[in-house]
């Protein structure tokens, strides 16, 4: 018996545009020929004719590969259309869009970042170059002094979670730091996130300031283990003040509605 969804799939593949079904056939091929960034895509390919649809759809397929980050297009002498190599800050953009309108909650970002925070710490310890620390300690200088006005903590709050970001780029572990990475974003971009960034609280930059110098100290000295455990206390606590000041303005907005 064919359950619903599995009838459902090849449904929804024929109702996809001959654009993007063209786009993935280009994918596939480019996977399959294993070209590196740099490699020239061969012009037969491309060809409208070899492809089997108009000049017009070919053209639209290039053009979803090039906005997918996987080709781009040179002229002049020797150009053509080139696999490109996907940069992290587009890949992550476009997954920020798919969740722009339909936000996750705070608990369902941290209920994945006290998972695999304290494991991206633990990763790196004892792994990082000076210039690797020299770096993350570049990032804490930004938020170690008192800030003169709102905005400026505003801005303290952004580069804490810049140190997360910085951490997860220099994970040997590609797909564990990618994810790090896309969870900071979801958090700087969320509505209710940025309002409570804006909301004043002295003491937390303290807080955070204080594990994340203790965190360098452990992952310099590779203490793995104590790098998870500081890691893991950190995400905890972060939650907690994070979903409070959540529940705290939805309680405001109830007595102002």
């Amino acid at each position: 018996m064919i359950r619903d969804g599995a009838a459902a799939a090849p449904a929804r593949e024929r109702k996809r545009r001959r654009p993007d079904q063209t786009a993935d056939r280009l994918r596939e091929q480019i996977i399959a020929a294993n070209l590196q960034p740099g490699s020239r895509v061969p012009g037969e390919w491309i060809d409208p004719q070899t492809l089997g649809v108009s000049r017009g759809t070919a053209r639209e397929a290039l053009k979803i590969l090039a906005v997918q980050g996987l080709v781009e297009s040179r002229s002049g002498p020797g150009g053509g259309v080139f696999v490109a190599a996907v940069r992290t800050d587009d890949a992550i953009r476009m997954l920020d869009n798919l969740f722009l309108f339909e936000a996750p909650t705070i608990a369902d970002i941290y209920a994945l970042r006290k998972v695999i925070e304290p494991e991206l710490a633990a990763s790196v310890a004892g792994r990082l170059s000076e210039t690797d620390l020299a770096a993350l300690h570049a990032t804490i200088r930004l938020y170690e002094d008192e800030p003169a006005t709102a905005a400026d903590e505003y801005q303290q709050r952004l580069a804490e979670l810049d140190f997360h970001a910085e951490l997860a780029r220099r994970s040997d572990n590609r797909v564990l730091g990618f994810i790090c990475i896309f969870m900071v974003s979801l958090l700087r971009d969320m509505t209710v996130c940025r309002e409570i960034y804006h909301t004043r609280n002295p003491s937390l930059r303290e807080s955070g300031l204080t594990y994340q110098v203790q965190l360098l100290r452990a992952i310099k000295a590779g203490r793995s283990k104590e790098a998870r455990d500081i890691m893991a206390r950190h995400m905890v606590e972060a939650e907690a003040y994070m979903l409070d000041m959540a529940q705290i303005r939805r309680r405001g907005a109830g007595t102002t509605s």
